[in-house]
């Protein structure tokens, strides 16, 4: 049973099924993806979801999953008119040099959130030993005979209707806002240990369409640093795309880009994303969020698990700053593991299972998160720096890598495919800076990273723009 019929959630949905479980996925929101992009994008609802109408962005991990495990969810996106992308092989040949076997690799397939969500659904609800209830919320788990002495075994969920519902596994995939720790609590487990953390970043978003249903061109990554504040320039379908700024939520006086007139000057004072707003916003107004949280949920509390029968996966189990996109290759990449783990160990010996997935899930996909929360605490604290007029100097050598490389990325054809294997979840940076000659490479070309200009105005000067003074 899976709790929680979002993007991860379905296509773990999905692989389950496709070993031959029967799966059922509960959702609490009751409504039903219409049919056509601009229906969904016009009427559909998911209050369960804050960050629905936010932009996204599927990476190429993501990518790359489906066409392994999950094609036909694959067709069912470019059906649906997601954009279909590779920021490598797009970039100008003076950068990227002549095209290599290794590119298709790079390839991405994104969408709006609700448009891919609309896609996935639509694959599971033709899938065989696959139901989706929507409209069912869940209030509590139900209890059977303990696996092992003094630990809750999970046997199914109650509804809040009170209907009771068996299931040999129950996989929490209600994302950022999970109540799993109470439904544990209120059946005598112990409570996970939760690390948890203000994200930190506030963003303002926008989508907008083209005439022609063609997008703008990129003139730098999908997601720049700027100083004091970040920019994310994203394809989406149907020639739709979204641009957002990131800003610390330190910056209270930044809080006036959720203006409509003051966000569009603040965009058009940056030049490398100016063009992007040559289109036809489609939301009628900024949509910002805040109050983020960087979490990450351990089930498994002083070497024991606090109950057998149910797992955390997805959002639920660990999240991050959206902004830089990794939440569905990083969640996709966990269902995998969690169907590999059923099959290799199975459900008959449930503290087994639990184990091995905690494992599992710590060896393959936790680093993942791990790097993407170090990497948000360093630019929190540059932005720190750059706020009081001081430049960042950590005593951190990886991340004084990772700039030199983000520099490296426009001048060598090497450093261009590093750096997007990082940025698309394909290599972590320890394992791709290990490539023969590239740390070289990096550090001749990347090392003066802090003395190239910024194509930005100063913090002084936003501050003018949006401030009006």
């Amino acid at each position: 049973m899976i709790v929680g019929a979002g993007v991860v959630g379905l296509g773990a949905a999905l692989l389950l099924s496709g070993d031959g479980h029967e799966v059922t996925v509960l959702e609490r929101d009751a409504e039903a993806p219409p049919a056509g992009a601009e229906e969904i994008w016009g009427s559909w609802q998911r209050k369960g979801v804050n960050q629905f109408r936010l932009p996204h962005f599927f990476l190429a991990r993501y990518r790359g999953l489906l066409d392994s495990e999950l094609p036909e969810v694959k067709k069912g996106l470019a059906a649906a008119g997601a954009v279909c992308l590779n920021p490598v092989r797009d970039a100008p040949e003076a950068i990227r040099g002549p095209a290599r076997e290794e590119d298709g690799a790079f390839e991405c397939i994104s969408g709006r959130r609700c448009v891919v969500e609309a896609a996935v659904a639509s694959v599971a609800g033709r899938a065989p030993h696959l139901e989706i209830r929507r409209g069912t919320a869940v209030a509590g788990l139900v209890t059977g005979p303990s696996a092992h002495d003094g630990v809750p075994h999970v046997a199914g969920v109650r509804l809040g209707t009170g209907e009771e519902i068996a299931a040999d596994l129950v996989v929490d995939m209600t994302g950022r806002r999970s109540p799993l720790p109470g439904w544990l609590e209120a059946i005598g487990a112990r409570r996970p240990r939760d690390e948890l953390d203000d994200c930190g970043f506030i963003y303002y978003g926008r989508h907008f369409r083209s005439a022609d249903g063609g997008t703008p061109p990129a003139l730098g990554g999908f997601l720049m640093h700027l100083g004091t504040i970040s920019a994310l320039t994203l394809p989406a379908d149907n020639g739709t795309w979204s641009v957002t700024l990131v800003t610390s939520a330190k910056e209270k006086a930044l809080r006036l880009l959720r203006d409509a007139a003051t966000w569009e000057e603040a965009v058009r004072s940056l030049p490398l994303v100016a063009h992007w707003l040559d289109g036809e916003p489609i939301d009628d107004r900024v949509i910002a969020m805040a109050g983020i949280e960087d979490r990450h949920r351990n089930l498994m509390v002083d070497g024991a698990p606090v109950a057998t029968g149910v797992v955390a996966a997805g959002d639920a189990w660990a999240c991050s700053n959206p902004s830089v996109g990794k939440g569905a290759s990083i969640g996709m990449l966990q269902a995998v593991v969690l169907r590999d783990t059923i099959a290799a160990a199975g459900l008959d010996d449930p503290w087994e299972f639990a184990c091995s997935f905690h494992h599992a899930t710590a060896e393959m996909v936790e680093p993942w998160y791990r790097d993407t929360l170090a990497a948000d605490r360093h630019r929190l604290a540059e932005i720190d720096a750059l706020i009081a007029g001081g430049e960042y100097r950590p005593r951190d050598p990886g991340w004084e890598i990772s700039q030199a490389l983000a520099a490296a990325a426009f001048k060598d054809p090497d450093c261009l495919r590093a750096f997007v294997s990082v940025a698309m979840v394909l290599g972590r940076a320890a394992d791709v800076m290990a490539r023969p000659g590239l740390l070289h490479k990096v550090t001749a070309l990347g090392a003066g990273w802090r003395d190239e200009p910024v194509p930005a105005p100063s913090r002084n000067e936003l501050l003018s723009i949006v401030t009006g003074d």
